[in-house]
């Protein structure tokens, strides 16, 4: 019986460790869990916060290993809808769009809707050049959830990357930067949106903020020396 208590204390500390972002703190107290003191739905639960931690900390071998788990046991849809959006993120930073888009697929067609999922089809389509495609997820993600800033971020800055409508890209940007002002990647979309507008002067103010708040991101780097290319 103190076994079983322990185990179950373990598992409630890890998630609240897991829930402050305190993800090697959590990964340590779950991995002191004993599965054999633990009923089905602990097991499960064990293995699904397992699964985040590893993605969290981008042990991705690991975190496929437990979130194949979950998805297979069925045990419960709303994690199978956790587990295939983080397969897919993974996926995306695996640098395996066509996998990320079959886990995105199957919440589709298994009847998920959400502001999340289509922002994440977005990304998927952008990141395999079908732009017009991601255009189109964006603004059902935008039809589900206004106030979603991913997905306003996200179209802005392909509308204004590809000439599609700068103007209306920008606006979308502002939004995303209005309602997120410390978002290194909002910041430095808005700024190659004014780049793009033919303003390097401003592109090059919001991009020097974007730079303090993240200044080893190399993506903002490339775009900073090109702003500043141009300005001289």
């Amino acid at each position: 019986m103190t076994e079983i208590a322990e185990s179950g204390g373990e598992l409630q500390r890890g998630i609240e460790l897991f829930q402050l972002k305190q993800w090697n703190l959590a990964l340590q107290e779950f991995l002191q869990v004993k599965f054999e003191n633990l009923d089905t739905g602990e097991t499960m639960e064990l293995t699904y916060y397992l699964g985040l931690c590893y993605a969290k900390l981008e042990q991705y071998n690991d975190a496929l290993l437990h979130l194949e788990k979950v998805i297979t046991a069925g045990w419960n849809p709303l994690r199978t809808y956790q587990c295939r959006m983080t397969l897919a993120y993974i996926y995306v930073m695996t640098d395996r769009s066509k996998m990320a888009e079959f886990e995105l697929a199957r919440l589709v067609s298994g009847g998920f809707e959400s502001a999340q999922l289509y922002t994440a089809m977005a990304y998927v389509a952008w990141d395999q050049g079908r732009l017009k495609k991601a255009v189109e997820l964006y603004e059902k993600a935008l039809k589900i959830d206004a106030e979603s800033t991913t997905a306003m971020n996200g179209l802005g800055y392909i509308l204004v990357d590809t000439g599609m409508d700068v103007s209306r890209g920008i606006r979308y940007c502002r939004q995303a930067v209005e309602r997120n002002p410390r978002n290194a990647a909002y910041l430095d979309s808005l700024g190659w949106a004014y780049f793009k507008s033919g303003d390097p002067a401003e592109a090059g103010r919001w991009l020097r903020r974007a730079l303090e708040l993240a200044p080893r991101e190399r993506e903002i780097q490339n775009h900073m020396r090109t702003v500043a290319g141009e300005a001289t």
